[in-house]
């Protein structure tokens, strides 16, 4: 098997909504969208689907579902200078920069329809 690209699928109510918030927030383009459907692009991420509520092509017993339990992690260069950048464009921070134990920095973002997004930085072993 040659796997060619990856995605990750999100069910969610509103998805001009969140399409737009990773296209402003986070450098997204939308690479395809159609009525409660868009597919989001970036050359360093895995690409992004957001799929409205209810819709045929999910599986009968998960159409109604919303993106629940699922947190979307970018690992980036410069985790403090994005904390600043985010913050300074309103986006609401739902979990503050922070360090764990196991040497993982990150904070959390959530978009309009819930959708947890996480930035993260290792910390070197030098670093803690």
């Amino acid at each position: 098997m040659k796997i060619t690209s990856v995605a990750i699928s999100l069910t969610v109510d509103d998805v001009p909504a969140s399409a737009a918030f990773l296209t402003r927030h986070f450098g997204f383009r939308e690479a395809m969208a159609a009525e409660g459907f868009a597919s989001l692009a970036r050359e360093d991420a895995v690409d992004v689907i957001f799929l409205r509520r209810g819709n045929e092509v999910l599986p009968e017993g998960f159409r109604d579902q919303h993106a629940a339990g699922v947190i979307v992690a970018f690992t980036v260069a410069d985790l403090e200078a994005e904390y600043e950048r985010l913050r300074c464009e309103g986006v609401p921070i739902t979990m503050p920069l922070r360090e764990e134990p196991w040497g993982e920095r990150l904070f959390q973002v959530t978009d309009p329809n819930g959708v947890v997004i996480q930035l993260v930085a290792w910390a070197t072993p030098d670093e803690r």
